[in-house]
């Protein structure tokens, strides 16, 4: 069957059990370039680590919106999935030399997964009307060149590939933002519920590398009592951001307006990317345990992803539908988790001891869980603040 064309929004649809399948992979991939991140913690492994986990982002975010877009529960959407697939593992293959390795191989297979959505995607274009044609077209043209960019980087230095890699995702990410004005976007883009369970997914994805970040800290090193502990309160920090951002923006609807829609899903790339940089940072943090003061680049790493993704998800509450009818709540929670994030940059200028720094971040999100739940209290019908 022909895939669905824009417009055939299916908003009653759940998330099947191909795309789980489908996001699995996923785990691998970012596993493989947090693991690169976590040997070497320095500056230039941790703009390497930003910039190649935008473009593993970005390759989930075409793949999520086309099959939510247009995707059928048919063989044919089955066969393009599991070919997704069959390269994204090949990717995750090449993902810890990413950054360094000459040629680039990991270029090249990335070209390879865009030449499949885009093949989608055009598959879409032939029968779409006049007025579809025009943003599927520029939507095209903006995978050819991300293509054609990728295919250059796998020939150049290291240096000038890592500059063209984050120079494409903030390309990509601008020109999103813009086109998002378009006013035919308001009938073409529409965030269902299963859109954002997906979104919520790929949040809980990266949260399973704060477990491996821990548990692989653990493994290799002799485990003593203070490195155990260590580790727990280092997993208690993926809990505390799953309370933050399940409790505050998961699983609720942003505002119906294009321009709002595509901000709250490019929102979640630095969201994403915060968890999965923390889950790096687990892994020295518990190898360090025994530490008075933990390593400054731990702590700054682990302290400015914490900010990252609180700066993120203040941004992101003003995108929800909730935000208004709810700003008794969102208001005072937005400046609250400001607040926290000047606590958790503090503890990372101060290094305290490992276990220290990870209790910080817990006690810091729990206190504005305590605060954003005392507000919620607070609400004539307070039922009104579940999602």
């Amino acid at each position: 069957m022909p895939p669905r064309g824009h417009g055939e929004v299916m908003t009653d649809r759940s998330v099947s059990f191909l795309e789980l399948f489908y996001d699995l992979v996923y785990v691998v991939v970012i596993a493989r370039a947090a693991h690169t991140l976590a040997k070497d913690v320095t500056w230039r492994s941790v703009a390497e680590f930003c910039v190649v986990f935008g473009l593993i982002w970005l390759a989930w975010l075409n793949g999520t919106s086309y099959y939510e877009l247009h995707g059928r529960e048919d063989g044919r959407t089955r066969l393009f999935v599991f070919m997704q697939m069959m390269l994204l593992a090949l990717l995750a293959v090449y993902t810890a030399d990413a950054a360094v390795e000459s040629p680039n191989r990991f270029a090249i297979v990335y070209v390879l997964y865009l030449a499949v959505v885009s093949w989608l995607w055009y598959s879409v274009r032939l029968q779409d009307s006049e007025e579809w044609r025009r943003v599927t077209g520029r939507y095209l043209a903006g995978m050819l060149f991300m293509m054609a960019v990728m295919s250059v980087s796998a020939l150049v230095s290291a240096e000038v590939r890592l500059w063209m890699w984050g120079g494409l995702v903030v390309v990509w990410v601008g020109l999103g933002l813009l086109l998002a004005r378009d006013d035919a976007m308001d009938n073409g883009m529409t965030v269902t519920h299963s859109l954002v369970e997906r979104f919520g997914l790929f949040v809980i994805i990266v949260l399973g590398e704060v477990v491996v970040g821990v548990v692989d800290g653990l493994t290799e090193i002799e485990r003593d009592p203070r490195s155990i502990v260590t580790g727990l309160i280092g997993l208690s920090v993926g809990f505390a951001y799953w309370w933050t951002y399940f409790d505050f923006v998961g699983q609720r609807l942003p505002v119906d307006l294009a321009r709002v829609r595509i901000a709250w899903m490019f929102l979640h790339l630095p969201v994403t990317l915060s968890i999965a940089a923390a889950g790096a940072a687990m892994v020295s943090l518990i190898e360090h345990a025994g530490d008075d003061h933990a390593p400054a680049a731990t702590a700054w790493l682990l302290s400015g992803s914490v900010t990252l993704g609180l700066v993120a998800l203040v941004l992101i509450m003003r995108t929800l539908q909730d935000f208004r009818p709810l700003s008794l709540v969102y208001r005072p929670l937005s400046w609250a988790l400001i607040g926290a994030c000047g606590l958790v940059l503090l503890a990372a200028y101060l290094a305290p001891a490992p276990w220290t720094l990870a209790l910080n971040v817990v006690v810091v999100l729990l206190v504005v869980w305590v605060f954003a739940v005392s507000r919620w209290m607070r609400l004539d019908d307070p039922e009104a603040a579940k999602p």
